[in-house]
């Protein structure tokens, strides 16, 4: 039995075209925070870029979502703190909007399900730049309970992000795994490969919504959906 299996969640185990799904969330929820004082809409998109390099930067330090709500408040030119109950409402509410954008699979459930089989730990390692809410919702699009997980990355959770190692080494340090017996499952070939090698965790790239922006070389396990669930059958 593996340490761990981790799960990517956007083009992994809930199939989608990422680059459109961010343009149409970053204009939902600029348009949304209106109501909310936030008037210029494309002045809160670039505030909401602020913080998401905010929290790549993270490097260990803090928390993401301190790094995100510094950047964003510091852009905008207040404390927009005691707005994030209404940010997290969103993503129980209007963010629903963009379950249209993606194309849910009920090979996501087995995956899953499979895993549990063949790992102590099943981790959701969603890149965390948004908070747990958000992880959650975006589960039910795909059919997989979050209670299937025994830990869910976030902003709130995480200090740093992907492609950065620390990502992966704050996961396997929370839950004494060794990285030679983790897998980890994902699209994008920097993020999910790459990033996961260096500190000597492998893995199963699934191909339908393939990130490679540099072209690497896939030297690793990998296919399609169907085939990333006969992997983990064959573990």
């Amino acid at each position: 039995m593996l340490d761990a299996i981790l799960f990517d969640l956007d083009g992994t185990l809930l199939p989608m075209d990422t680059e459109g799904f961010i343009k149409a969330y970053l204009g939902l929820i600029a348009k949304t925070a209106m109501k909310w004082g936030y008037k210029n809409p494309e002045e809160t998109v670039g505030a909401l870029w602020k913080g998401v390099v905010a929290m790549i930067k993270n490097n260990g330090e803090r928390a993401n979502d301190e790094a995100f709500w510094e950047a964003f408040s510091k852009t905008l030119g207040r404390d927009c703190t005691e707005d994030i109950p209404k940010f997290d409402k969103f993503y129980e509410t209007e963010f629903r909007e963009l379950s249209a954008l993606v194309h849910p699979t009920t090979l996501a459930k087995e995956a899953v399900e499979e895993a549990r089989k063949k790992a102590k730990h099943v981790i959701l390692a969603s890149n965390p730049v948004f908070p747990l809410v958000a992880a959650k919702t975006r589960l039910g699009w795909a059919g997989v309970s979050p209670d299937s997980f025994d830990w869910i990355t976030n902003y709130s959770n995480s200090t740093a992000c992907k492609p950065n190692p620390w990502y992966y080494k704050e996961i396997l340090e929370r839950f004494d795994i060794n990285p030679e017996r983790a897998l980890m499952v994902g699209n994008d070939v920097g993020e999910d490969y790459l990033a996961s090698k260096e500190v000597g965790v492998s893995s199963f790239i699934i191909k339908d919504y393939l990130i490679n922006k540099n072209d690497d070389e896939i030297n690793c396990p990998n296919g399609t959906f169907a085939d990333m669930v006969e992997y983990l059958k064959s573990l």
